[in-house]
């Protein structure tokens, strides 16, 4: 029996439908991310999880219940908001226990669950202050306690970390990684932030125009990408993207001399002079001379940044262009000739018109 369980949700308003058919099965302790960009539909799918929306089509169940036409306050879910949503008038430890106040929750009982809470969180010396006391990250741990001491079936989290700075962000997310393991609680979360997804998530639900483009775990997602937008959204820097054409085993790069071999698990899929996209990660590509094994391709240094753990390299590869990163100790400048090379397991090929992977199933 699925904790949670997303079919056939539709959404529409007037003529512009937001969500197109969606489903999702959730095992209890899941903890599943929607990364997409703005506008692909990801929030309006928790909304209507936790009935702050209702949808045009389809159903959503907990455990093997509907919850459709549920008030929100009978659907045993919490969610944990962007803006925090505390109540500035009230103490930390009132805005915890607020839910179970309301709940007629007797006040021993609360206030023994608002400290168990606030022990978990680490924020047991912060129960007397107010919001207005508090730092962005020790707000955030008030609304993640509040929606905690409910006790519910599932957790939805709508851009939690968004208002926090990179070191907090980073901070929360161990915070959240390590309550989700102690715990062990079924959650959606909602994201823009790819890196908040793939240290996070089970299994990441990547979105777009109202779809699924792939459901699957981190590992998959990043390894086998289903879809060219896959493949560019979820990887820092980005996947290269290049225009080639297959010519027997190889495949030639548009607007260059240069050829890459075609993997072998592609010759299948890949016939003689069609047109293709492939696919190589940044951190694929390392530094090489004649000798070094594997495939290679000579492009023109252009941009070179080191970030401290890498050197970000840009190249002229013809026409076009690629990214590779490298050691931060490597050295050469700009407008020099580099020898690239790669495993070509390591190679994606796309459909340049579906935009799915040719990889066999």
């Amino acid at each position: 029996m699925s904790a949670l369980e997303i079919r056939d949700i539709h959404k529409r308003y007037g003529e512009v439908e937001t969500l197109r058919g969606i489903d999702i099965a959730l095992e209890g302790g899941e903890f599943l991310v929607l990364l997409g960009s703005s506008g692909c539909g990801k929030s309006t799918l928790l909304n209507i999880i936790a009935g702050l929306a209702e949808p045009s089509g389809g159903d959503v169940l907990i455990g093997e219940r509907s919850i459709l036409g549920l008030h929100p306050k009978d659907r045993d879910i919490a969610m944990v908001f962007q803006s925090y949503a505390l109540y500035p008038n009230m103490s930390v430890a009132r805005n915890i226990g607020f839910g179970l106040e309301m709940r007629k929750v007797p006040a021993a009982e609360r206030e023994r669950a608002v400290r168990d809470t606030a022990r978990l969180l680490q924020i047991e010396n912060l129960l007397d202050r107010k919001p207005s006391q508090l730092s962005g990250g020790q707000r955030q741990r008030v609304a993640i306690g509040r929606a905690l001491v409910r006790d519910p079936q599932v957790f939805l989290f709508d851009e939690p970390l968004s208002n926090l700075d990179a070191k907090l962000r980073m901070e929360m997310r161990t915070e959240l990684k390590r309550l989700h393991q102690m715990l062990k609680t079924t959650v959606v979360y909602v994201t823009h932030d790819q890196i908040e997804a793939m240290t996070l998530a089970t299994r990441i639900a990547v979105m777009r125009d109202g779809r699924i483009e792939q459901l699957g775990t981190p590992e998959e997602i990043y390894d086998r990408p289903a879809t060219l937008y896959v493949a560019g959204f979820v990887g820092s820097p980005p996947m290269n993207i290049l225009d080639a054409e297959v010519v027997g085993n190889a495949l030639r790069l548009v607007g260059s001399e240069e050829t890459l071999p075609l993997p072998a698990d592609f010759t299948s899929t890949a016939a003689a002079g069609r047109r293709v996209k492939v696919g190589i990660r940044p951190e694929a590509l390392r530094l090489a001379n004649t000798d070094t094994p594997g495939a290679s391709v000579r492009a023109q240094v252009e941009v070179v940044e080191l970030t401290g753990p890498e050197l970000v390299t840009t190249a002229k590869l013809g026409e076009q262009t690629i990214t590779a990163c490298l050691p931060p100790r490597t050295r050469f400048g700009a407008g020099s000739q580099q020898l690239f090379s790669f495993d070509e397991a390591v190679l994606h090929l796309f459909d340049p018109e579906s935009g799915r992977s040719l990889r066999p199933v």
